[in-house]
């Protein structure tokens, strides 16, 4: 690199001129972070000048001295043509050890000046100090405590999303089960936030389960609304994911609330079962109700589409005090004593046929205001056959017969949604949707207590959300008012 001197304002040697130098190396530090590499950076001056600077480079180098001391002395003993550098100084944001300490006494380096202080392997006064043993034949003159803050703070911040990562992947894959690889969700257009997962719910049984959970409680402004904010629960159906209320959030959290979007097991970045017999309606239903439970969720929006419903209208009735309402769309309850809607055994009988639909192609023919990124984003968790046990097996989970799993459970619901419900609704129907449209909605309009007459948004099929600009807003005025 070349030599660059630092402001001629400041004096060799003085506290300025060595905030400046560590500046340099603080620099090389934050290259090494964004490298993956433990951040630590160091600079080596002479007369006055940087000739050269190195950082932490030993994973990417499989070695174990690539140390940023070390990088830095071999570069600068290159510049010099000599592996002696007397009347050089070097500095670096951490204290050294005692392989790079043993290095700069080897150098004869005239100077060395850390920032911050390294209490396990610290070889410059923290653990030991080899260049006060007066046995050795060189002695370097050390200062530590220069921009000690800032350099801790890059090695905290580092830390700390590297023990969060480490916590995202804690979730080790069950054999019967495969993990979308997390590429596929990468630059996802419309989807910037980060994932939570969790594996140790009783019914998941080690399956990694993942959901959103956007401006959460700790940190949202007071609502009028019952003197919290509002969380909105929003739930997803076949064959989509949470990506299908990305239009919907940031409203939701610009008002104050709180959005927990959680991916059914076998769809979106959850874990996806092998089998098809792995699914069924009474599991699902059971997860959901352990998640609002261990998430603690309270003055809860429920927000539900298609399975979404299927699922979510089964759930107040078991906690009715932690919910105040429900936004539904295009869905229905299934409770076996009515046929199934004409449109939605067409869509079953479709999925039967062409097992391998391209999910991508449905969007980009049911919504053509989508860019081909945003259809290709649905198909992201399914890149092949054994990704989509899910898609294949929910069609033929939908409740038809009186036996069926999900339908005493639903009749149940039905009564409570009659009778006991005591929280705001609203209903918004997608009048393009031939699976469930408008008269199916009407119906369960019947069933839900206090229900006002529904938002009907003409250009939206099944996929209500994706039209959500047009009703986002007015739906959360009408829960926060």
């Amino acid at each position: 690199m070349s030599a660059e001197p630092p402001p001629n304002d400041q004096t060799h040697g003085d506290a300025g001129q060595d905030a400046y130098f560590m500046r340099q190396a603080l620099a090389q530090a934050r290259e090494a972070a964004a490298q993956g590499e433990v951040p630590v950076g160091a600079v080596v001056v002479y007369q006055g000048c940087v000739i050269a600077s190195g950082r932490n480079a030993g994973i990417a180098t499989h070695d174990p001295t690539a140390h940023a001391e070390i990088v830095a002395l071999r570069a600068a003993a290159q510049v010099l043509g000599n592996y002696r550098l007397d009347g050089c100084e070097l500095f670096v944001t951490l204290e050294p050890c005692a392989m790079c300490s043993g290095a700069m006494l080897h150098a004869r380096l005239k100077r060395v000046v850390f920032g911050a202080a390294d209490p396990k392997t610290g070889a410059a006064g923290s653990v030991l100090n080899l260049f006060k043993e007066a046995r050795l034949n060189h002695q370097t003159e050390v200062q530590g405590g220069v921009l000690a803050a800032e350099c801790a703070g890059v090695l905290a911040v580092f830390f700390r999303q590297r023990r969060a990562e480490q916590r995202r992947h804690a979730h080790p894959l069950r054999d019967d089960a495969l993990r979308t690889p997390e590429a596929r969700f990468q630059n996802l257009p419309g989807y910037p936030w980060a994932p939570n997962y969790v594996s140790d719910l009783p019914s998941l049984k080690g399956l990694r389960l993942h959901y959103l959970d956007e401006n959460p409680k700790q940190v949202q402004p007071p609502a009028p609304n019952h003197g919290e904010p509002l969380t909105w629960l929003c739930l997803h159906g076949n064959p989509v994911w949470s990506y299908l209320y990305r239009k919907m959030i940031p409203v939701f959290t610009e008002a104050g609330g709180r959005v927990v979007a959680p991916d059914l097991i076998g769809f979106g970045k959850s874990d996806k079962p092998k089998k098809e017999s792995a699914h069924s309606f009474s599991w699902h239903r059971q997860v959901l109700l352990e998640l609002v439970e261990r998430l603690d969720l309270s003055n809860v929006v429920l927000v539900v589409q298609d399975w979404g419903g299927l699922l979510g209208l089964t759930l107040p009735m078991d906690a009715p005090q932690r919910y105040r309402g429900l936004l539904v769309m295009n869905t229905l309850l299934a409770t076996g004593d009515t046929p199934l809607p004409p449109g939605f055994l067409a869509w079953r009988q479709m999925c039967a046929d062409k097992p391998a639909f391209d999910v991508a192609r449905l969007f980009e023919r049911a919504n053509p205001q989508l860019s081909a990124g945003e259809c290709a984003a649905y198909s992201a968790p399914f890149p092949d056959a054994g990704h989509r046990a899910a898609l294949r097996a929910f069609p033929n989970l939908v409740p038809e017969r009186p036996e069926d799993d999900g339908v005493e459970v639903s009749r149940v619901a039905r009564m409570f949604w009659q009778s006991r419900w005591a929280g705001r609704s609203l209903m918004v129907i997608g009048q393009q949707d031939p699976v469930l449209g408008e008269p199916v909605m009407r119906n369960l309009q019947h069933f839900i207590r206090h229900c006002p007459d529904p938002l009907l948004v003409h250009q939206a099929g099944h996929f209500v959300p994706e039209f959500s600009e047009m009703f986002a807003r007015l739906v959360s005025e009408h829960f926060t008012r």
